[in-house]
């Protein structure tokens, strides 16, 4: 069903749905200054209306032409974009990105994505795409394709297959209002090389702008229980680190946490598929990378808001 970038960007600018690549996960991408495609991408995840949605773009120049950028927006995105990096920042554009994409925000998340399949849809189309993860609301997100052609395909006019996911978690979120720096939702650029950049950040008060903040999040049908030291009768025990639990649902055996992020949502969905009566998972070291591994298996297991 692989469809090249410039078939993908023909039915988006037909207002149909396609499954994007991108080096953090897969996404459900429509038009995104289209209303109707943006309520479809809703209607296929089941997403709330309040979640507000990623608009990808291909480059810096096209995001300033839908957000306003000053200068530590224009640091941060020089450092790491391309890259799973995404950026909230006052909309310059409504109509590129409408109201509903945005949540009825007065700001709009912005990125450009290191996938070059992406980057190759997006110069295609010409226009800024809405793409959350590919999965319907609350279940793990995608990382091959057809792991999206499985939870979404049945929307989509068309899918570009581009591998597997090189990060395997969705991007840092982080806004850059009124001067303030606030990471919103972490991911695969740590706190320490954003305040390397930024400087300190400001964390309170601005979640509701994020995608991905429901305390239910990435769950799979089977209960989460994390920090497990063994795994209890009917679990499947996400081991971490050496000699943990059952080789196949190793997230690192050797305590490796890009390879735990690249293998989380790959083993929750494999996990799931043989119905346990749980997963349990390891704990997880809360510097770098697990910070944002942490916060995802907090969503699945329900712990936070």
């Amino acid at each position: 069903m692989s469809a090249t970038p410039e078939q993908a960007a023909e039915a988006l600018r037909q207002g149909a749905l396609i499954l994007l690549p991108t080096e953090t996960v897969y996404g459900l991408g429509a038009d995104a200054s289209n209303p109707q495609a943006v309520a479809a991408i809703f209607e296929a995840k089941g997403r709330p209306r309040f979640n507000p949605l990623i608009a990808h773009v291909a480059d810096a120049d096209a995001a300033e032409t839908v957000g306003v950028f000053d200068e530590k927006a224009r640091r941060l995105a020089e450092a790491f974009w391309p890259g799973p990096l995404t950026l909230v920042t006052p909309v310059r554009d409504a109509r590129r990105v409408c109201d509903l994409a945005r949540a009825g925000l007065d700001s709009v998340a912005l990125r450009v994505p290191g996938h070059e399949g992406a980057r190759a849809v997006l110069a295609a189309f010409g226009g800024p795409v809405v793409a959350p993860s590919a999965n319907r609301s609350g279940r793990p997100s995608p990382t091959t394709f057809g792991d999206a052609l499985e939870e979404t395909g049945f929307a989509v006019a068309a899918g570009v297959d581009g591998g597997a996911c090189a990060v395997g978690l969705e991007s840092t979120v982080v806004s850059v209002l009124d001067g303030r720096v606030a990471l919103l939702r972490p991911g695969a650029v740590t706190r320490s090389q954003l305040e390397s950049v930024a400087g300190p950040l400001d964390d309170s008060g601005e979640g509701r702008r994020s995608p991905g903040r429901l305390t239910l999040h990435y769950a799979p049908d089977a209960p989460v229980r994390i920090e497990a030291t063994a795994k209890r009768g009917g679990e499947i025990l996400l081991g971490f680190g050496s000699g943990v639990g059952d080789p196949r649902w190793s997230l690192s055996a050797t305590g490796d946490l890009r390879e735990a992020a690249a293998n989380l949502f790959r083993l929750l969905r494999e996990a799931d598929r043989t119905h346990p009566a749980g997963i349990a998972v390891s704990p997880i070291p809360a510097e770098g990378l697990g910070e944002a591994i942490n916060d995802r298996l907090k969503r699945a297991a329900g712990h936070v808001g």
